[in-house]
């Protein structure tokens, strides 16, 4: 199967100082691949740059999406040729709803509230926030939920997590980790999940597992490596 994601020897500064030292991986589609590491590893810095936010700088490498260059995309190209980015701390958008939003991202007007409510209902979000502008007196959990609503509305080829699983309890975690299982088996999402805690990778197995450490990968492996990591930590691979 010819890969959905391949980064090659990807190397990115910010404010000058290199952040991402040669960081090489591939997600087909279909797989979900997490990434682990100490903070400051660079793992929101890959994120970042993946999605073509403002602040780091490509020195090296290349990054393709379906066989495309991804830094030849604008960020909103990036976007349109299926590429999501779930934000660490999403943010708030005054005046627009989710609905809204999804509408001017180009989705259909057609079916779409029900859609939305749909699915805020899988992952435990109440309808009733869905008339709000977008995260506006959301808390964090209840932000990272309806993150997940947009990506299954949007239905992109490749899902960017960073840290989807912070902020949510027990409950949400499971629904949301169903969520995103279901659409990986439904339309071959493939998922680049950045965590810390071995808790989501436990309720959506990764294919994959990549231990970031001072701006590359220093290891890989299946789901296993998660148990390791959480018994021995990192010290090994530092």
């Amino acid at each position: 199967m010819a890969p959905l994601l391949e980064v090659r020897g990807l190397t990115a500064s910010v404010g000058g100082t290199e952040i991402l030292s040669g960081v090489d991986l591939v997600v087909s589609p279909g797989e979900v691949h997490a990434v682990m590491g100490p903070n400051g590893s660079g793992k929101s810095t890959l994120a970042h740059v993946l999605a073509g936010r403002p602040g780091p700088e490509v020195t090296a490498g290349t990054v393709t999406l379906d066989g495309e260059d991804l830094f030849a995309m604008a960020p909103h190209e990036r976007a349109r040729a299926g590429l999501f980015l779930g934000l660490q701390h999403p943010i708030e958008v005054p005046g627009v709803t989710t609905e809204a939003a999804l509408s001017h991202a180009g989705v259909p007007l057609a079916g779409l509230p029900e859609r939305v409510r749909s699915i805020a209902s899988a992952v435990g979000l109440g309808v009733d926030l869905l008339d709000r502008p977008l995260n506006v007196d959301l808390s964090g959990g209840e932000r990272k939920r309806n993150e997940v609503v947009q990506l299954c509305v949007l239905r992109p080829r490749l899902a960017v997590l960073d840290e989807i699983d912070s902020g949510l309890d027990v409950d949400a975690l499971a629904s949301v980790s169903a969520t995103l299982a279901a659409a990986v088996a439904e339309w071959d999402l493939g998922i680049l999940a950045i965590t810390h805690f071995g808790r989501l990778l436990r309720l959506l197995v990764p294919t994959r597992v990549h231990v970031l450490a001072h701006g590359r990968v220093v290891a890989d492996g299946d789901a296993t490596l998660v148990d390791v990591l959480e018994r021995d930590g990192y010290a090994a691979f530092l």
